[in-house]
């Protein structure tokens, strides 16, 4: 049990998993959207693989300054979406 004196957005972030934190980040949802939603919705073919590309290089590139194996998740989770993105077209 997380003690009651750990501040809340410590204690919040600890009841997280990383499954969270990389597949649906609570701060990325709002109205029942998550904003990869509405970024997929919006950008062209060429412009969504650029924003995968992009996320994959920068979590890549920081998970040894930031969050580690959190990053690196994060970047596989672009790399399925990019597969994902190729494979239907």
């Amino acid at each position: 049990m997380i003690p009651l004196k750990t501040p809340f957005h410590i204690r919040k972030m600890l009841k997280m998993s990383d499954d969270d934190k990389v597949n649906h980040p609570s701060h990325y949802k709002s109205g029942g959207l998550e904003v990869i939603d509405i970024i997929e919705a919006k950008l062209s073919p060429d412009q969504l693989k650029g924003y995968y590309l992009g996320n994959i290089m920068k979590y890549v590139f920081r998970h040894e300054y930031k969050d580690g194996i959190t990053d690196l998740k994060k970047a596989r989770w672009y790399l399925d979406r990019l597969i994902q993105n190729v494979e239907q077209t």
